[in-house]
């Protein structure tokens, strides 16, 4: 396999993985809160704090950005990050690609 090739399956696994994160943090934000009770397992919250560990550095941002613009009660900073995720992984590929095909 090529450098490219390399290239690219390594964004694009990195960016599935960070999309599937982000996912899991939705689904196990109804769940695992301030709210749930003694019944939630505790291996949900483990699981909870390493996806909010990983995901949080690309979400906060998302969220200052939102905060701006009144969106109410409503938080949009994961959908926001998933199609911004997936706009850049057509960007940074097509760019590489454009570069090895240019040299």
């Amino acid at each position: 396999m090529t450098l490219l090739g390399l290239l690219v399956n390594a964004i694009s696994i990195f960016c599935d993985v960070l999309v599937a994160a982000l996912v899991a943090r939705a689904i196990l934000s109804w769940f695992v809160g301030p709210f749930s009770g003694r019944s939630t397992p505790p291996i949900l919250f483990k699981i909870n704090g390493i996806v909010l560990w990983f995901t949080e550095p690309f979400i906060r941002p998302v969220r200052n950005l939102l905060s701006r613009f009144n969106t109410g009660m409503f938080d949009l900073s994961l959908i926001v990050c998933v199609v911004a995720i997936s706009f850049l992984r057509n960007v940074i590929i097509r760019l590489l690609i454009a570069i090895f095909t240019f040299f």
